[in-house]
């Protein structure tokens, strides 16, 4: 692992969160450089570089050396037939992203990470904001850390998707045809399956409440959440440039895409890593108890 990071020139925007990669071109880069990027994606959890040469080409060829692709979205089709893997976020289509959110939460599978280029930029605004999930659960107090081990929660897509899937359908995701989106449980703090490190798993976007509180004892612990997560001291702030690209990895952050750009047109392209099924201190717990 030492290894394959000193091959990255890494510009740290915090002691444990975000980086600007130097030196890179992603378009030609090699399996090693590639193999660093992939392990500095997990320690840094948000990396951006400049000045790169992709494509709709490139960026799915990209993905597909670091990861395994998913559809653009479980709701929303591909940019074109001949890119079903690219989403694009395009401020004339709604394309906006402008509530603090991790990505496709209200799937069983959310992605492991998701990688986003810019295409069209306004001449002013449009940054993106990243929390680091992992240092404000670190962050909690210790009592509240033990609340929240033990709580799950509902996440649930249909306020933000249901509109598009009554109106144009959903596409195939983890094998299944997209018909309707039913809420679907994970643990609000998460386990990493990488590192072991954990982090709050829990998002306004998506996020509709907590199993098994009342609904003013849920509303309570979300928004005190959702008020630490967000502090400034969480968050890396990327002012986009023509030639950018963002990896995060979607399993220890959240993020938010400012609206502040009024009638300019704004487009990204993203892609997205297939996951793995969210797990929390609970089920390590349990797998430890049932091991002998």
């Amino acid at each position: 692992m030492t290894t394959v990071h000193t091959q990255l020139d890494l510009e740290p925007l915090g002691p444990h969160f975000g980086a600007l990669v130097h030196g890179l071109d992603l378009a030609i880069a090699s399996d090693e450089e590639v193999t660093a990027l992939r392990a500095a994606l997990v320690d840094r959890k948000v990396l951006f570089l400049r000045d790169q040469r992709l494509d709709d080409d490139g960026q799915v060829r990209l993905g597909r050396r670091i990861g395994e692709l998913t559809a653009s979205h479980p709701v929303v089709g591909g940019v074109d037939d001949a890119h079903p893997e690219i989403y694009a976020l395009d401020s004339t289509d709604n394309g906006f992203a402008d509530v603090w959110h991790t990505d496709v939460t209200f799937m069983k599978r959310p992605p492991l990470g998701s990688i986003l280029r810019a295409v069209i930029l306004p001449p002013t605004g449009g940054d993106t904001n990243w929390a680091d999930a992992q240092l404000a659960y670190d962050s909690l107090s210790e009592p509240v850390r033990r609340l929240v081990d033990q709580l799950t929660a509902i996440h649930d897509g249909t306020r933000e998707f249901g509109y598009y899937l009554a109106q144009r359908g959903g596409n195939v995701w983890e094998g299944q045809q997209v018909s309707r989106l039913d809420p679907v449980e994970h643990p609000v703090v998460r386990v990493h399956p990488e590192t072991g490190r954990r982090g709050i798993f829990v998002n306004p976007g998506f996020t509709s409440h907590i199993v098994g509180v009342s609904d003013f004892e849920s509303r309570a612990i979300l928004d005190l959440l959702y008020a630490h997560l967000t502090k400034p001291e969480h968050i890396v702030r990327h002012r986009w440039r023509p030639g950018d690209v963002a990896l995060w990895d979607n399993r220890s952050t959240t993020h938010y895409a400012n609206r502040d750009y009024g009638s300019a047109r704004r487009v990204m392209h993203r892609i997205t890593l297939r996951g793995d099924i969210p797990r929390g201190p609970k089920d390590y717990v349990h797998c430890r108890s049932g091991s002998g």
